[in-house]
């Protein structure tokens, strides 16, 4: 019996890791073992590999190692910047909006509940949008605000403008943060240029190890640790260092930035070929979020397909046909709800599911045309309409 291909198509939720991230952890899974905090040769040496990480990632990003913190991922950056906003530099107004991350609306929906700031949520366009005539109407306050909104939604993959929202935020006194795992090791940062106060990274988003990440700090700003322990990350963050993480985490951002503009044009080609596909397979398919180009991160594409019998069942019966896509955010999968992103642009229409697709540097055009050929299966689309389009005819 010949073995059924498996396609994996949910790259926003986790990425695979790079050989070549493997290969720079190894030696510090290994060999070298020491505490980075000991003042003897093993620590040393591992606390050099930290620092030289460090190094690696601020000159990518141009900006000062100290600026960055290393964290077990986006959520728990995420999390010290809105905390650390709030308890050490005094907002006590946060703007975001209903569409983003788990980590950054519950966290300020926690803060609000516990009285310790006032909350606002800033409009969306039609098609998911941040409107920035509203966000300007929220800044005019007297409170200490810090707007946190992130830079490419990871369910529709909208892309915010973050050089106007800076302005915004500049021109009212206010703090901002970005949420930028999606886009990190994806998009090119100059820290020196781009005036914010805080953005996060996840080392799993971009073929890196899982469990670490780090949260730029703006040199400008002093906050204190949210996790309490030793004076580790410059007393940003208590704990023994992740390290074998840090090396695979400035590995595969070095590796992502060595051609970021041949990696989206082989990613952004292939979600294009899916998306003209699927509307040449299905009639009335739909898209969430915005699918122009310079709107949109080219590394997802979400799907809203017409009513059909096993519309409820699809995502799972796509994992039967070896697809592995996604419904919405892996965070909030255990949720019994659907997409809370869907349902804050008023994409929740009934009888239509949802599918996210996402797509990495080592997706190939055959997978594509695997999963177009499953879907075409799973919806009953006529073989000879499927045929057409993964055969270019």
């Amino acid at each position: 019996m010949k073995e059924m291909k498996n396609v994996y198509l949910d790259n926003a939720a986790t990425t695979p890791i790079d050989p070549q991230v493997v290969e720079a952890m190894i030696p510090y899974l290994q060999n070298h073992f020491g505490n980075p905090s000991s003042s003897h040769s093993f620590g040393r040496k591992v606390k050099t590999a930290i620092e030289t990480s460090r190094r690696k990632i601020s000159k990518m990003l141009n900006c000062n190692p100290a600026e960055i913190c290393f964290t077990s991922g986006g959520t728990e950056a995420d999390n010290l910047a809105l905390k650390a906003s709030i308890f050490d530099l005094g907002c006590t107004h946060i703007i975001t909006s209903a569409i983003e991350h788990s980590a950054v609306i519950k966290t300020a929906e926690r803060l609000a509940d516990e009285g310790k700031i006032r909350l606002s949520l800033v409009r969306l366009t039609e098609n998911g949008h941040v409107d920035l005539a509203h966000l300007a109407e929220l800044l005019d306050t007297p409170d200490k605000t810090l707007v946190t909104l992130m830079h490419a939604n990871n369910e529709i993959a909208n892309v915010l403008p973050l050089q106007q929202v800076s302005d915004l935020c500049r021109a009212n006194g206010a703090l901002f943060h970005s949420d930028t795992v999606q886009t990190m090791g994806h998009i090119p940062f100059d820290l020196q240029a781009l005036d914010i106060d805080f953005i996060t990274c996840a080392a799993h988003k971009f073929h890196g190890p899982k469990g670490t990440g780090f949260l730029y700090v703006n040199k400008n700003l002093k906050i204190n640790s949210m996790i309490i322990g030793g004076g580790q990350e410059r007393s940003l963050r208590g704990g023994t260092e992740n390290i074998y993480g840090i090396v695979g985490l400035a590995k595969a951002l070095e590796l992502a930035y060595e051609d970021v503009e041949g990696h989206r044009n082989h990613v952004l080609g292939l979600k294009m070929y899916m998306k003209d596909s699927l509307q040449k397979m299905i009639p009335d398919v739909k898209f969430n979020g915005d699918c122009v180009n310079e709107n949109s991160l080219y590394t997802v594409l979400n799907v809203n397909f017409p009513p059909n019998p096993n519309g409820g069942m699809l995502l799972f019966l796509l994992d039967l046909e070896g697809v592995a896509a996604s419904g919405g955010s892996a965070c909030s999968s255990g949720a019994a709800k659907g997409s809370h992103v869907l349902e804050g642009i008023n994409a929740m229409e009934p009888g239509r599911a949802s599918i996210r697709f996402s797509f990495s540097r080592f997706t190939e055009k055959a997978d594509i045309d695997h999963a177009l050929a499953a879907v075409g299966k799973v919806l009953g689309v006529k073989q000879t309409e499927t045929e057409k389009v993964t055969h270019g005819s």
